[in-house]
């Protein structure tokens, strides 16, 4: 006897899968720069792998439900090169800020205005802040494209490429720019903490980062290769990896 499909979640449910990830993103990635700032016992180190591995555990959890995006630049980058319908971008981004937000929210009640937390904020001038947003944004926008959309990626390693970029990208990126590569990631600790210091930034650089990453990357596949659609979440079980674009249009 054949198993029966399971249907791809509404999009009120994906959405729903979206906030939540943006809220446990929040709390648990900029509640680790808070706690470093408080007691010293992360380092900078600390505080990379814990936005890595929460990204890990995100795309492992909700892949398979919205696709783990949890980042309106990805988002946008993925309607960009067709792997996503334009017409869900706003549920989706939506979903994503509010997620933050309340993420953002929970960390005020349970530790006040400490390390503002966890605002972006760049360390140089704001246009070398800029630079480097578009710069790890891309990095990370290109390892997506590569183990969430081509068919001869392997896919079980998905969540953990796409995890090892950010904490890489964190890594060197973070003295001079914060490494957000995510707009919804700074903008819930800016709206709770009020530090909307060249905010601009963090929404100029990873939307053109992430989509000058997505455009690379189609340009460098073999035209003649077909594209991974995942049109459901049993397609993706079937490779292992997160339907990384649900509802793509082809």
């Amino acid at each position: 006897m054949s198993e029966q499909r399971e249907e791809r979640p509404g999009l009120l449910r994906r959405a729903g899968a979206e906030l939540l990830g943006a809220v446990i993103l929040v709390m648990a990635g900029c509640g680790s720069i808070v706690v470093e700032a408080q007691t010293r016992a992360l380092t900078h180190l600390g505080v990379a792998l814990a936005f890595g591995l929460v990204i890990f555990v995100l795309i492992a959890a909700c892949g398979h439900l919205s696709g783990a995006h949890l980042n309106p630049a990805v988002t946008v980058a993925f309607a960009l090169t067709r792997h996503f319908p334009w017409r869900e971008v706003p549920c989706y981004v939506g979903a994503q800020l509010a997620g933050a937000s309340g993420g953002a929210a929970i960390l005020r009640l349970l530790v006040g205005n400490a390390a503002q937390l966890g605002a972006t904020l760049p360390h140089g001038s704001p246009w070398q802040a800029l630079g480097m947003e578009v710069l790890l944004s891309a990095v990370l926008m290109f390892v997506i494209m590569a183990v969430a959309t081509d068919t001869r990626a392997v896919g079980q390693t998905a969540a953990l490429a796409i995890g090892a970029a950010v904490a890489l990208d964190a890594l060197w990126g973070g003295p001079i720019s914060g490494a957000s590569m995510n707009p919804a990631r700074s903008f819930g600790p800016a709206l709770l903490a009020g530090a909307w210091q060249d905010h601009w930034v963090y929404w100029l650089g990873p939307v053109l980062g992430a989509c000058l990453g997505a455009g690379l990357y189609q340009w460098l596949r073999a035209p003649s290769r077909p594209r991974s659609s995942f049109h459901s979440p049993e397609d993706c079980h079937a490779r292992g990896i997160p339907s990384s674009f649900p509802g793509t249009q082809e």
